[in-house]
């Protein structure tokens, strides 16, 4: 059986874009892969290491998040970055080989130290993040990461790691391969990429009140500026999340009344706050069952924390032997 691992960093309670993104195929491959699945603690430090007073409570939030969108812990496992000491081994070999300029030509870097200028970012832990990405990923060997297309050119600048460790020290990796998931960028209330930084999220668990107030002063296709305008579904942010959440017979039905003036924004709106609040509605029911259960919570971590670091330590016993580190005893 092939191994997936993939992660999220917790920030905070998961919207939208992580459903559609990751934790909807997350589960189905929890079914057919031996999966790991990593909140990354450490990487939460890359862009809020002024402000970690949450980090603890939010491992917490996150973790009850997945489990409430179906990852089962007896299929998958379920486990935290920095109760597997080994993840910060590896990187730090990895970062002996890592030239500087991969990491300077990170497409990503640029666009986030632009778009959280507020912050201070110019740290080796946020530059670096992606060799530590890699670390978490190949100590399992994994084959598969599912992520979605922003995170693409870090699974490439893995892959490269990797066959410069092999071509150095033997063959001791695969090439991790990404799976893309096929549902495009989902987008936030301000028309920009849905992320809890740039304050346009979604919540999963957003119950139907707390959409409206979100969904309906959504800007949509400035072509409609008249409730008589038609106007043109593609241009208009509120249409991507009709496309990953409205079954397609109404997704249809919206589609010909905004192209022929037939319904308004706040019809179309209106129907993808019913289509939310039904499809999480079984969410929110377990999410809330499982906040109120912290003390299990943090069992299921520390259980899977203990299996993940049996594998990472075989892994690095390998990297030791190759790069001769350490000595025999």
């Amino acid at each position: 059986m092939k191994r997936v691992l993939s992660g999220m960093r917790p920030t905070g309670k998961l919207h939208l874009g992580h459903w559609v993104g990751a934790l909807e195929n997350w589960v189905k491959l929890q079914e057919k892969y031996e999966s790991f699945f990593v909140i990354v603690d450490w990487h939460a430090l890359t862009t809020d290491y002024e402000n970690p007073s949450r980090i603890r409570e939010n491992i917490l939030e996150i973790a009850a998040d997945w489990m409430a969108a179906g990852i089962d812990p007896e299929k998958s496992t379920v486990f935290l970055q920095s109760l597997v000491k080994q993840h910060a081994e590896l990187h730090l070999l990895l970062s002996m080989i890592t030239p500087l300029g991969w990491l300077l030509r990170v497409p990503t870097y640029k666009e986030q130290m632009r778009q959280l200028s507020d912050r201070d970012l110019h740290t080796y832990g946020f530059l670096g993040y992606p060799v530590l990405q890699t670390a978490d990923i190949i100590i399992y060997k994994s084959e598969l990461v599912p992520v979605g297309e922003d995170q693409k050119y870090h699974i490439e600048l893995a892959r490269e790691i990797v066959r410069r460790f092999n071509h150095l020290y033997g063959e001791v990796f695969p090439e991790p391969k990404e799976i893309l998931t096929p549902v495009p960028r989902i987008l936030g209330t301000d028309g920009r990429k849905m992320s809890k930084s740039y304050g346009n999220a979604i919540f999963m668990e957003d119950p139907p009140e707390v959409l409206k107030k979100k969904i309906f002063p959504m800007v949509t296709d400035t072509r409609r500026k008249r409730r008589s305008d038609p106007g043109k579904p593609e241009d208009c942010p509120v249409w991507t999340l009709h496309k990953a959440f409205t079954p397609e017979e109404k997704r249809k039905e919206i589609y010909q009344g905004c192209t022929t003036a037939s319904i308004g924004c706040l019809d179309c709106k209106r129907v993808l706050v019913e289509e939310l609040s039904e499809k999480f509605a079984g969410f929110r029911e377990k999410k809330s069952r499982f906040m109120s259960k912290k003390e299990r919570i943090k069992e299921i971590l520390i259980e899977g924390s203990k299996r993940a670091r049996q594998v990472a330590e075989q892994t690095l016993e390998e990297v030791r032997e190759v790069m001769g580190i350490g000595i025999k005893v």
